[in-house]
């Protein structure tokens, strides 16, 4: 089971749904826990998964697999970065790049 904090009704809340990453020799990604693929072109895909946004950041980047019933998510291609944004690092890059291009 995973678990987050709710900030908004300050409670800890358990997710019915495991959220997993799996990379083979990065060519391929297996993510389980995905709620919704928001956008996704060759270079980069941008999902919605139970514990956060995901951003997967990658060369000749493909949709393998899509089972939203499932939230099971395959993405092949040459994989560069995975990271996920969190509402507290977005105002805080945000920031920093707004004081960066001032």
């Amino acid at each position: 089971m995973n678990y987050y904090y709710d900030k908004e009704n300050s409670t800890r809340n358990v997710q019915q749904q495991d959220h997993q990453l799996k990379i083979n020799n990065r060519k391929l990604l297996e993510i389980t826990g995905v709620k919704e693929v928001d956008s996704f072109d060759n270079e980069e895909f941008l999902l919605e998964t139970v514990m956060g946004y995901l951003i997967v950041r990658g060369q000749n980047l493909q949709l393998k697999n899509l089972d939203v019933s499932e939230g099971v998510v395959s993405i092949k291609g040459k994989i560069y970065e995975l990271s996920y944004v969190d509402e507290n690092h977005q105002e805080k890059a945000k920031g920093f790049f707004s004081k960066l291009f001032k």
